[in-house]
Formats: C-alpha cells, structure tokens, sequence
C-alpha cells in the first residue's frame, strides 16, 4: 500500500491492476489533502491507511480506477466504506456531485499518461 501525493502513471496503474483485479484498482482519495492510497484488496485497509496518516473520516472517498478505460468511464465511485449516513452518503456511491468533482480533480492531477 501506498499514498500518492505527487503522480502515478496510467502504466502503473495497469501494472497494478493485474496484480490485483485484472481490470481495476482500488483507491481512497482524501478530499481534503489532496492524496490518494492505492494498492490494496480493500477500500477499508486503504482508508486505515490514510487515517493512520493523518486524514480525516469524513475527507475519506473509496474509488475504483480503471486504467484501460478513459472518459468517465475511468472513475467508478463505488465502495461500501462511501455508506455513511451521518454524512448523508446512504450508498457506496459518493451521491455528492462537489466531492465528486473533487475526487475527480485530485485524480486527474496524481494520475499522468506518462
């Protein structure tokens, strides 16, 4: 497991993703911090992670990434650690269309073609 705060390529990604899922790779991005954590089975070790250095519950998203797709496509806001009802997040997607676009704009900035 691993934090990215500075990029990561679409090769890497790919790379990952065999290792993992085949198609996918699992990440938590912190809203706040700018950050994500990949490079684990579970959104929830991933999300341990990022608390243990220094995030807070509430900044905490579970995305997955699919490096062979682009578009909107490449984005799934989907993870059960997103259920929180105190936040009035009721699904594992991120149902909030600003911490989405948030979401999507630290991703766009971490992960590069090259």
């Amino acid at each position: 497991m691993k934090i990215i705060n500075d990029k990561i390529t679409i090769a890497e990604l790919k790379e990952l993703s065999t290792k993992m899922f085949g198609n996918l790779v699992k990440a938590v991005v912190d809203v706040e911090l700018g950050v994500m954590a990949i490079d684990a089975d579970l959104h929830s070790d991933e999300e341990a992670f990022l608390l243990a250095h220094g995030s807070k519950q509430e900044n905490v998203w579970g995305i997955n990434l699919y490096p062979d797709l682009i578009g909107d496509d490449f984005i799934e806001f989907d993870s059960m650690i997103n259920l929180r009802p105190s936040q009035n997040n009721r699904s594992r997607s991120v149902d909030d269309t600003d911490i989405q676009k948030k979401i999507k704009q630290i991703v766009n900035k971490l992960v590069k073609d090259e």
